[in-house]
């Protein structure tokens, strides 16, 4: 097993930048559909299954942007419809339904 070890009299001090996590970031944007208003979210990861995410938020009405580990959120014109073409392409996918249910009463994969 490996282990560090520090010797010495000095107290530690200082940071560690942890880096972000698409099993957390992916609930979160998807979560965003259930405010009104603009979100931001800081230490998102830059792979293919946050920028699928993003490109389903659009396609259901929301504006979406990334840059440089953060994306920026708004959901302005919701669409109870997310397309199926998009949503099979990665399970995270269907966790759109629940907020979609809750803003707008109805939600659907087609």
């Amino acid at each position: 097993m490996d282990k560090l070890v520090i010797e010495g009299g000095i107290p530690l001090k200082g940071s560690v930048t942890i880096s972000g996590s698409k099993n957390a970031a992916l609930p979160i944007l998807l979560a965003s559909i259930l405010v009104e208003g603009e979100v931001r979210l800081s230490n998102v990861p830059d792979l293919r299954d946050i920028g699928t995410t993003l490109k389903l938020l659009e396609l259901l009405g929301c504006t979406a942007e990334y840059a440089e580990g953060e994306v920026y959120l708004k959901s302005c014109d919701l669409k109870p419809e997310a397309p199926y073409d998009l949503v099979r392409t990665m399970r995270a996918s269907v966790l759109c339904l629940g907020p979609l249910l809750a803003r707008l009463g109805r939600a659907r994969v087609a």
